[in-house]
C-alpha cells in the first residue's frame, strides 16, 4: 500500500522537501452513569439501513463508493481483519477518520501524522478497519461542511449501515455492528458529530479535537491566522462550503470574520452536541496544541461528565504543535486508544484503560488523578506594573526555533514552528516566583488596569499574553492568549483567563508573564499608539494529590 499525500500531510511533505434527517430510531447504547458502560443490543438501526449499498470502485480491493443520504458518493476503504490474518474471521470494527483536507488512510504499515493510530495496529488488536474520504475531500463528492452533524455525521451513519452488511462484522443485532471510532483532529470532531446521533457507536477516542471553532480558531474574536492559513492551504484542492473560503478571504483582509461567518462556524460544533454523547469517551488533547488547545478538550470533558457519560482525559505532549520539551515515556496515545476500544467495544473488563485524568509536564513527568480538575492547591500569584508598551510589529512573540536532534522532534515541526509563539523582545514582563514546588494544571487568570491610544482602523485592538520559562526560553505549552483592549485614552480594567498550561515549578524558580503587541499565532491587530499598564495581576492554579506515573 502507499500513503496518500493530501491535506496537511502534503504541506508537511512539501515543507520538508523545500525546507434523510438525523438518526432518531436509536436508544442509547451506553448508560449515563459513571459505571463502565458495555455494549448492548437495545440500539435500533435507522429505517432502511439494509438498503445502503456500496459499489466497487477502481483502485484496489479495499475501494468502494457508498451513497449517502442526499445522493453524494462517499469513498470508503474497507480493511476487514480477514485480509490481515488470511482466513475468515468475525470481529468488531473501528472507523478511523482522517484530518482536515486528508483522505482516508490506505496505508497498512505506518502511523498517522499526529501520532494517531494506523490500520496495522488496529488489525493487530483484532479489529476490522474502515477509513473514508470525508465529503469534499479526495474521491468523495459534495462540499466539506466542517464535520456538520446534519451532513458529515449523517454520511458516517450511512457508512455504519454499510459496515453492518459486510462479512466478518460482529453484530449486536441486525444493522448494529459492534464498533468504535478513533482519529485525530477533523477525524476527532466527526466522532462527536456521529456519536451524538447514532447509538450504534459503542465507544469513541477523539484525539486533538475541538469544542467550538469560534473559541479555537477565533479566540476572543481574534483570528488564529497562523493555523488558519495552514488549514486553508491544506484544503486547497478540496470542495468547500463557500462560507469557509469567504471567511478565509475576510480574515486575511481585516483580521476578523463577519457575524454571519462566525455563526456558520458556531453551528458546526461539536459544541452542545457533546452533551448528547453517551458512549464511553477517551479525550486525548495536546499540551502544546496551539490550534485546538487544552481548553477545547476540557469543555468537552465537562459536558460529558455533566451528562453522566463515562469519560477519561489525557494530556500528552503533541497535537497541532511542536513538542519543544521532554514528551516523557509513559503516555502512548495510540495504545491508550486501543485499550479504550478493547474495554468498551470488545467489552473486555480485563483490558487496561485509563480511569480519570492523566497529564505530562514540561520535564516529561506524568501525573494521574481520579478526575479533572485535580484537587486544587493554593494559587501562585504575582503583581507588577508594566509602564508603556509601544504597539509595533517588531519584537513580538515567535516564531519558535528548535534543535532538530531534540527528543520528541516530529514531522509536524515543519509547519508548526513557523506559527509557534516564542519569547518576545518587545513586551511588558512580570516575574512570577515560586516559594514552593507546585504543579500548574489549569488556566491562569490575568487582571490588568490600563489606558492607551491607537489610530483608527478596521483591525481589532489586541495585546497578547504568554508565560515563559526563563530556564529554557520556551513559552509554556506554546500557548498565547489574545486580550481585547479598548484604546480610547480612558482607564479600563479587564480580567481574562489565559490558555490552560501544564507545568511543574521547582522551589525558588520563577516564570515570566509577557504582554506583547503581536504574535505569529494570530492575525496582526491594529498597530500604532501605545498602552500603559498601571497594574497587572496574574494568578496560576495549582494541583495537589496527583500521583506520579512511571513507565
Amino acid at each position: 500500500m502507499t500513503i496518500k499525500t493530501t491535506g496537511l500531510r502534503a504541506i508537511v511533505a512539501a515543507t520538508l522537501l523545500t525546507g434523510g434527517g438525523l438518526l432518531t430510531a436509536c436508544s442509547s447504547s451506553a448508560t449515563t452513569s459513571s459505571t463502565p458502560t458495555t455494549a448492548t443490543t437495545s440500539c435500533m438501526p435507522p429505517a432502511g439501513w439494509n438498503s445502503v449499498v456500496g459499489t466497487k470502485a477502481a483502485g484496489g480491493a479495499a475501494e468502494y463508493n457508498v451513497m449517502s443520504f442526499d445522493g453524494t458518493e462517499i469513498r470508503v476503504h474497507w480493511f476487514p481483519l480477514s485480509t490481515s490474518v488470511g482466513h475468515a474471521v468475525t470481529a468488531p470494527t473501528v472507523l478511523m477518520g482522517p484530518g482536515w483536507g486528508e483522505t482516508g488512510s490506505t496505508d497498512t504499515t505506518s502511523g498517522g501524522l499526529f501520532g494517531s493510530l494506523d490500520i496495522a495496529a488496529l488489525w493487530k488488536a483484532g479489529y476490522n478497519v474502515l477509513t473514508w474520504d470525508p465529503r469534499g475531500f479526495g474521491k468523495s463528492g459534495g462540499a466539506a461542511q466542517v464535520d456538520d452533524a446534519s451532513v458529515e455525521g449523517r454520511d458516517v451513519t450511512r457508512l455504519i449501515s454499510w459496515v453492518a452488511q459486510q462479512k466478518g462484522v460482529e453484530l449486536d443485532g441486525p444493522g448494529n455492528p459492534r464498533m468504535g471510532m478513533v482519529g485525530a483532529s477533523y477525524g476527532g470532531g466527526i466522532q462527536f458529530a456521529t456519536a451524538s446521533q447514532d447509538c450504534r457507536v459503542d465507544a469513541i477516542a477523539p484525539m486533538i479535537a475541538w469544542h467550538s471553532l469560534t473559541t479555537s480558531l477565533y479566540k476572543n474574536q481574534t483570528v488564529k491566522s497562523g493555523w488558519s492559513n495552514i488549514l486553508t492551504a491544506g484544503a486547497a484542492a478540496a470542495k468547500l462550503n463557500p462560507n469557509i473560503t469567504q471567511a478565509s478571504t475576510d480574515e486575511q483582509a481585516t483580521g476578523v470574520i463577519s457575524p454571519a461567518e462566525a455563526a456558520f462556524f458556531a453551528s458546526r460544533g461539536p459544541g452542545a452536541l457533546v452533551a448528547k454523547v453517551h458512549q464511553p469517551t477517551l479525550i486525548l488533547q495536546g499540551t502544546v496544541d496551539d490550534l485546538f488547545t487544552l481548553q477545547e478538550g476540557v469543555w468537552n470533558y465537562e459536558l460529558l461528565k455533566k451528562a453522566g457519560t463515562t469519560v477519561s482525559m489525557v494530556w500528552f505532549c503533541g497535537g497541532h504543535g511542536s513538542c519543544l520539551t521532554d514528551p516523557g515515556t509513559v503516555i502512548d496515545e495510540g495504545s491508550m486508544s486501543i485499550e479504550w476500544m478493547d474495554r468498551y467495544v470488545k467489552d473486555d473488563a480485563s483490558a487496561k484503560s485509563l480511569e480519570g485524568f492523566e497529564m505530562v509536564d514540561q520535564a516529561g513527568t506524568t501525573y494521574t488523578a481520579p478526575a479533572y480538575p485535580p484537587a486544587a492547591g493554593s494559587p501562585v500569584s504575582a503583581a507588577g506594573s508594566g509602564g508603556t508598551l509601544s504597539l509595533t510589529a517588531d519584537g513580538g512573540s515567535g516564531p519558535a526555533t528548535a534543535s532538530p536532534s531534540r527528543s520528541g522532534a516530529s514531522a509536524i515541526d515543519a509547519v508548526a514552528l513557523g506559527v509557534t509563539p516564542a519569547k518576545a523582545s518587545n513586551a511588558t514582563n512580570v516575574s512570577i516566583p515560586f516559594a514552593h514546588e507546585a504543579v500548574v494544571a489549569g488556566a491562569p487568570r490575568l487582571t490588568m488596569t490600563y489606558s492607551g491610544t491607537s489610530p483608527g482602523g478596521s483591525r481589532p485592538t489586541r495585546v497578547f499574553a504568554q508565560l515563559v520559562d526563563p530556564t529554557t526560553g520556551i513559552v509554556l505549552g506554546n500557548q498565547i492568549t489574545p486580550i481585547p483592549v479598548i484604546l480610547d485614552g480612558s482607564t479600563h480594567t479587564l480580567s481574562f483567563p489565559l490558555e490552560i498550561v501544564a507545568f511543574t515549578a521547582a522551589t525558588g524558580s520563577h516564570l515570566e508573564l509577557q504582554i506583547t503587541p503581536t504574535t505569529v499565532a494570530y492575525a496582526v491587530p491594529q498597530l500604532g499608539g501605545s498602552i500603559t499598564m498601571s497594574a497587572i495581576h496574574i494568578s496560576l492554579p495549582t494541583a495537589t494529590n496527583l500521583t506520579e506515573v512511571h513507565g
